[in-house]
């Protein structure tokens, strides 16, 4: 169990440090995923972004996903089949969960991108980082759709995720690194002593932070771009 997604992110730097990327660049699915990212781009010296993703929840268990979006013209979607064949959703209804979700990312690229472009991963080493991952479903979108930008490789780095996310993820990013990987997963929140949802004003002083922080230190790391 980690302390708070602070502690997770000092933890999992250690390893991704350890495997000394070339040229990383740290991108974080928001909002849950952008303290522990945060850290680990401190411990590279590296840029951070984020990779604006949007977990579709299966009816009456929002915690479950059964798809994700991530933002895009068009949209990349990606299904949990499984998960859609267990709820027995017509495509239809399917859908209409996908539907619902669009406005809330296409709010969260206007908070917290603007008009500006996101960080540039061609020919970069990608770090894609989340507080954790029960199905490995978001992740998995996002890994996908940053393949169509180029990047030299890409890393997934998550505090925790259950086996069969791993598993999953191991055959869809080129690395993958993961502090724990309990046999019985439970909701992510049982990982972490302290684990607040995040608002859109914590995402937006991290960034900022990260930001004003790279520019000061900028050629001063090794692997910093």
């Amino acid at each position: 169990m980690f302390r708070d997604r602070k502690e997770a992110g000092e933890m999992l730097a250690a390893e991704v440090v350890a495997l000394a990327p070339r040229e990383p660049v740290v991108l974080a699915l928001p909002r849950g995923g952008v303290p522990v990212a945060d850290e680990v781009a401190r411990a590279l010296g590296a840029r951070l972004d984020l990779v604006i993703v949007r977990k579709v929840g299966a009816p009456g268990n929002r915690e479950l996903a059964v798809a994700a979006i991530v933002d895009g013209n068009p949209p990349d979607v990606v299904l949990n089949r499984e998960i859609v064949e267990a709820y027995n959703l017509q495509e239809e209804e399917l859908a209409g969960l996908i539907a619902q979700e669009r406005p809330e990312l296409e709010r969260r690229r206007a908070a917290y991108l603007g008009t500006r472009q996101p960080v540039s991963v061609r020919g970069k080493t990608v770090i894609l980082v989340d507080d954790g991952a029960a199905t490995g479903t978001t992740m998995k979108v996002a890994v996908r759709a940053l393949r169509r930008r180029s990047p030299a490789e890409i890393i997934v780095a998550l505090p925790v995720a259950s086996q069969e996310a791993v598993m999953e993820l191991s055959h869809e990013a080129d690395r993958v690194v993961c502090l724990s990987q309990p046999p019985h997963f439970r909701a992510l929140g049982y990982h972490y002593r302290e684990f607040h949802q995040l608002d859109d004003a914590e995402v937006l002083d991290l960034l900022a932070k990260a930001a004003s922080r790279h520019r000061k230190g900028r050629g001063a790391a090794p692997g910093q771009t």
